[in-house]
């Protein structure tokens, strides 16, 4: 594949189930109470727009109001990893895996009282595959393997309490298109058959027909389109999402990423907005503005302009106060720029 790393993008998230679990919008369906529903709906409204204190405030407010559903747990853990991922920051491991084992353990003691109830399932599901994405994370990949699955089975019993349960058609939609995708990192999975088409299908019913989920599945298919060369397809889905979200960075990087195949200025264009946005995040460290630089500088060597490419370069290696933790995660990143500086400059 072209393109700024799409297969890494999705080494870890296939795995447990949510094609863009890293992407904050899991949900769906109305809660029966009111209360919940409107918690959830603010909540993740606020994830969506990245405002990620008042996010983690409302969930507070929820695990506080309602000790005895799960729901608080989870979401408190979502944020604190759509945070990280998305300022580039360290995850809070300690706290998130407090959080996701409490709600997994409610979340079992919810179905074991009422086994056909189909929001305690769902609760269930969820605790789980946050799970498996963060041992994925952390590369345990064992434990990432095996909840994963557990994650799957509890999403096909809320299908089977209630096949229009759409919120569960998002997460097997995504995970029936990237199971059957065959590539290096991906062989030692037990392929059956190939449901890539399959798994489209059950994320445009849940487009379609989610509630609070809608945004999930509209993320989970910009990439899936991008994987297939598909870039009109992507850039229009991610085009429509930024309507109503415009500053939302992750449906800005999916068009950024799709105009790469479509018209590189664009791109360039669309990249640049990214990183506006990141430069103006209080003590950002500089994780994503790298990255995005990076990807800059290459898209302007492919347009022939190697005087900008090479002024993209010098930004990044004319940085000071990169962390250490930073610099560990980027180092092949870092030696690409330097790289590509020294090629630029002769």
């Amino acid at each position: 594949m072209q393109g700024t790393g799409l297969l890494e993008r999705y080494k870890l998230s296939f795995l447990f189930l949510f094609v863009a679990l890293s992407s904050p919008f899991i949900f769906s369906q109305s809660y029966p109470d009111s209360s919940v529903n409107n918690f959830l709906r603010k909540g993740i409204s606020e994830i969506i727009n990245q405002n990620y204190d008042v996010a983690t405030n409302t969930f507070k407010q929820l695990n506080s109001k309602y000790p005895n559903l799960p729901l608080g747990k989870i979401y408190l853990a979502s944020v604190d990893i759509a945070k990280s991922y998305d300022l580039g920051e360290e995850f809070n491991s300690n706290f998130i895996n407090s959080n996701l084992k409490a709600a997994r353990e409610q979340s079992k003691e919810l179905v074991e009282k009422e086994k056909n109830n189909v929001w305690d399932n769902y609760f269930l599901a969820l605790s789980e595959g946050y799970s498996a994405y963060f041992s994925a994370i952390n590369k345990s990949w064992l434990s990432a393997f095996s909840e994963g699955l557990n994650a799957r089975d509890d999403f096909e019993k809320c299908l089977k309490l209630d096949p229009k349960f759409y919120d569960a058609y998002v997460a097997i939609g995504a995970y029936k298109y990237w199971k059957s995708r065959k590539s290096e990192f991906l062989e030692w999975l037990p392929f059956v058959k190939n449901e890539e088409q399959s798994g489209i299908d059950l994320l445009k019913i849940a487009i379609n027909n989610s509630s609070y989920n809608k945004h999930l599945a509209i993320n989970s298919l910009i990439w899936i389109y991008i994987d297939q060369d598909e870039y009109n397809k992507a850039a229009n889905l991610a085009q429509e999402a930024l309507k109503e979200f415009p500053g939302n960075r992750l449906f800005m990087w999916g068009l950024a990423r799709a105009y790469e195949n479509i018209d590189k200025r664009v791109s360039i264009k669309t990249y640049t907005k990214v990183l506006d946005s990141y430069m103006q995040v209080p003590n950002q460290n500089h994780y994503k503005e790298i990255i995005l630089k990076n990807i800059i500088a290459k898209l302007y060597l492919k347009l022939g302009d190697k005087q900008k490419a090479l002024a993209f370069c010098n930004d990044v290696l004319s940085i000071k106060d990169i962390s250490a933790s930073v610099k560990e995660k980027l180092s092949n990143r870092l030696k690409q720029v330097k790289e590509l500086k020294d090629e630029l400059a002769h």
